[in-house]
């Protein structure tokens, strides 16, 4: 499979190239792209990982060279933006927050247990700590 181009002086051939690696033992499957190189005036082939030969059937898997295989039909991932296909956005107030950090590490269950009827007047109290700093209570 190989076919010749020429634009403004330059020759291009394309063949598919062969190699076997020696540590695995698996022969990956190249594009190779033949160029002129003017300045070195010599013949320069550029490679591009198509896949690995199946060893049974022949055929070329596609892979990206780290022993996955490619995902069929999935665009390349994009640099910059993007947009989200459902936005939610939520209000809270800072008291929620609170809640959310006592649950979290136990606190408010520890109040509850040793504090059954006054823990949320204790909690209350020291969100007003935290949250009004600068007022005295």
């Amino acid at each position: 499979m190989s076919h010749i181009t020429h634009n403004e002086e330059m020759i291009h051939m394309t063949a598919i190239v062969y190699q076997t690696d020696n540590r695995s033992g698996i022969t990956y499957a190249y594009e190779s792209v033949s160029y002129w190189d003017k300045e070195k005036k010599q013949s320069r082939a550029k490679r591009t990982l198509i896949g690995r030969v199946d060893k049974e059937t022949g055929e070329i898997v596609p892979t990206d060279g780290r022993n996955r295989k490619k995902q069929d039909l999935k665009p390349p991932v994009k640099c910059g933006l993007k947009t989200a296909e459902i936005v939610n956005r939520s209000f809270y107030g800072a008291t929620y927050l609170l809640d959310a950090i006592g649950e979290k590490l136990g606190i408010t269950l520890d109040l509850k247990r040793c504090f059954p009827d006054t823990y949320r007047q204790i909690l209350s109290i020291a969100y007003y700590l935290i949250l009004e700093d600068s007022t005295p209570l």
